[in-house]
């Protein structure tokens, strides 16, 4: 993706070209982003779709950043929408923040560069998609598809439309767990044999909750919130978040929600970003992933609250926590920052400054996305290593809902011999919502 020169770049010159021209002695500072902000050429304008409670908390970082100016806010409920305004226009000193019910109207404004999709997981590739098609540049929260075809269908559309995409699996960004995967790529472990990657107990929930008087389209358009989601009735408690674990509205029976991050993480450590395991194996709160180059991926079902069960995992570590065993050594760390490295004498060798990580922020990978927007590169968490990482955390979900073993070939995306997990691969979608 790179290019000789960035659409940005060519805004800039002209700004200079015009500046120079006009007023030979003097280039305003602003022109140039010399006044303590981001050329105008430079800033990317932003659009929020989804802003509840986690994307308020990845808005709050966002802000800071100089070169980016968050100009407009879609939600479906009237309240999160209100309560977005209020965060930017107080951040900005003004009241330009425009609002929308329907995200589709903030696609259609030209003067949108970029998205960030904070929704439910149901509309993440969808909404992705759409947002790609209007020319936009997406980062989407994961997980970023809720079914293997919606992955690989947001994958490909990313491509074909040459838009910049970042995955919000933010850890990869994060310095204790660059540290970690470095380790283990460098070969100071030995040889990788079992990469762990902890997620939540699997559960799918099939019950629908009772129903409640259908709120007013401006208050909460509820048909909107379930977009491709079966039709069922309105209750206050989907759309307050209690959608959770429920197979109309979540991804892989509640793997993806820490396994997005945490086999993200294996992937990068067994340098596999361009593949994907090829077995997956059910066992005893575990499921076992195997690549073809003979590396295992354990997926250990943690219970609630976090460290009640699990022997792999130091509990103060934190939350998303990964552990990378060689023959020589292993290393584990989680969102607290701090790493456990063996053996001693490999500890003793990493400097006391890099053990003293902050825990999780998501500040960095915002900045990578932003980045590679204005220059028109791949972001660290792109749309093809989200394709495979989620496509191998789908797969193991599936094991477990079938409780067999499967096996997928990674080049067709297909498992083998296996009619039924490939019927699994998609769902129906419901009209008009379907893309």
């Amino acid at each position: 993706m790179n290019t000789p020169q960035t659409r940005r770049g060519f805004l800039r010159q002209s700004a200079l070209a015009s500046a120079l021209f006009t007023m030979p002695s003097i280039i305003p500072a602003h022109v140039l982003g010399r006044d303590g902000g981001a050329a105008p050429s430079d800033t990317v304008a932003l659009g929020v779709i989804g802003i509840g409670p986690r994307y308020t908390y990845d808005l709050k970082s966002i802000l800071g950043l100089t070169d980016v100016r968050c100009i407009a806010i879609a939600d479906v409920q009237a309240s999160r929408r209100d309560a977005g305004k209020q965060l930017v226009d107080q951040h900005y000193g003004n009241e330009d923040c425009a609002l929308y019910r329907d995200f589709r109207e903030l696609l259609a404004r030209p003067d949108i560069d970029a998205v960030l999709i904070a929704t439910g997981d149901r509309w993440h590739a969808p909404a992705s998609m759409l947002a790609a098609e209007a020319g936009k540049d997406v980062y989407s929260e994961k997980p970023c598809g809720l079914t293997i075809d919606l992955c690989q269908r947001l994958d490909e559309t990313i491509k074909r439309t040459k838009r910049v995409f970042q995955a919000g699996t933010q850890r990869r960004s994060v310095p204790n767990f660059q540290l970690a995967v470095e380790l283990a790529q460098s070969g100071k472990l030995g040889k990788l044999h079992t990469l762990y990657a902890s997620i939540y107990t699997p559960q799918i929930r099939t019950q629908w909750l009772p129903g409640e008087p259908t709120p007013a389209p401006d208050v909460c358009d509820w048909n909107l919130w379930l977009g491709e989601a079966p039709w069922r009735q309105y209750n206050a408690k989907d759309v307050a978040g209690d959608w959770r674990g429920y197979w109309d509205f979540d991804s892989g029976a509640q793997l993806l929600d820490w396994g997005a991050h945490t086999l993200d993480l294996c992937q990068w450590a067994n340098q596999a970003d361009s593949t994907l395991p090829i077995e997956y194996e059910l066992g005893e709160a575990t499921i076992t992933c195997r690549y073809a180059n003979g590396v295992q991926v354990v997926f250990d079902f943690l219970k609630e609250p976090f460290g009640n069960r699990d022997p792999h995992y130091v509990t103060r570590l934190g939350t998303c926590p990964v552990r990378f065993v060689g023959d020589e050594g292993s290393v584990e760390t989680g969102d607290s920052g701090e790493m456990l490295v063996k053996p001693d004498s490999l500890a003793r060798s990493i400097p006391e400054s890099a053990k003293r990580v902050v825990g999780l922020d998501v500040t960095a990978h915002a900045r990578n996305f932003f980045d590679c927007v204005n220059r028109r590169q791949l972001p660290v968490c792109n749309s093809t290593v989200m394709r495979h990482t989620h496509i191998a955390c789908h797969a193991a979900a599936l094991s477990w809902i079938l409780q067999r073993k499967l096996t997928l070939d990674p080049e067709t995306e297909t498992f083998v011999n296996d009619a039924e997990a490939n019927s699994l691969k998609s769902r129906p979608a419901r009209d008009p919502w379907n893309v």
